[in-house]
């Protein structure tokens, strides 16, 4: 029996399976590693392609100007939600430290500016259109979250935690988008500005929820 503060799984027990998802290492030393029940024993390729059949139609851009720590925290929350990819915009090294390996079942690609991510988007959507971006931050003349209906295709970008969006993207984001609050502080933690942003759209498109009037 596992000891209970120990994660995830120890070594197979019996006759090992013969489903070539499976990783003999794993299989013959356990799996202590941060993923759902169901991958357990997979191998990181075969939990990424399963993951590549169901993921969701946004990405997730975060600006890396300054090595924000904040930037792991939103990457692993766009793991949750299973993003269709992640988006690093300025420079391309950041900690990961946050992001507790779910990087590597994900999709990076990385943009030297914010011009190089728009044009990026303008290339990529559906049936030859171009995927909006859209900015979550609290700025002067943004619309509510709560009550804009976000598009199924469209990638969310995420500025660093203080100085927020850079000029360059509030000018290239089709619309600016503020998350209610109520409380004293001008602003809240960008991971957790992300997590809310992320959700919104997965209780539009996952379960049909539309926006607040």
């Amino acid at each position: 029996m596992n000891d209970a503060h120990e994660v995830g799984v120890g070594p197979w027990e019996g006759s090992w399976p013969s489903d070539p998802r499976y990783d003999e290492g794993l299989l013959a030393g356990g799996d202590r590693r941060n993923v759902a029940d169901r991958y357990r024993y997979w191998t990181h390729e075969a939990i990424v392609r399963d993951l590549d059949t169901s993921r969701h139609e946004f990405h997730v851009a975060v600006e890396n100007w300054a090595h924000d720590f904040n930037i792991g925290s939103v990457i692993r929350t766009a793991n949750a939600f299973n993003a269709k990819a992640f988006h690093i915009v300025g420079r391309r090294r950041w900690n990961r430290r946050g992001a507790m390996v779910t990087d590597r079942y994900q999709h990076e690609h990385h943009h030297d500016s914010v011009e190089a991510l728009l044009a990026w988007a303008s290339a990529h959507g559906p049936d030859g259109h171009g995927i909006p971006v859209i900015g979550i931050d609290n700025l002067p003349g943004s619309v509510p979250l709560e009550t804009y209906d976000l598009p199924r295709h469209c990638v969310l970008l995420f500025g660093q935690e203080g100085p927020g969006l850079s000029e360059a993207a509030r000018q290239g984001c089709e619309v600016i988008l503020d998350i209610a609050q109520f409380g004293s502080t001008r602003s809240i933690n960008a991971g957790a500005a992300a997590a809310i942003a992320m959700h919104a759209w997965v209780r539009r498109h996952v379960f049909g929820q539309p926006a607040s009037p």
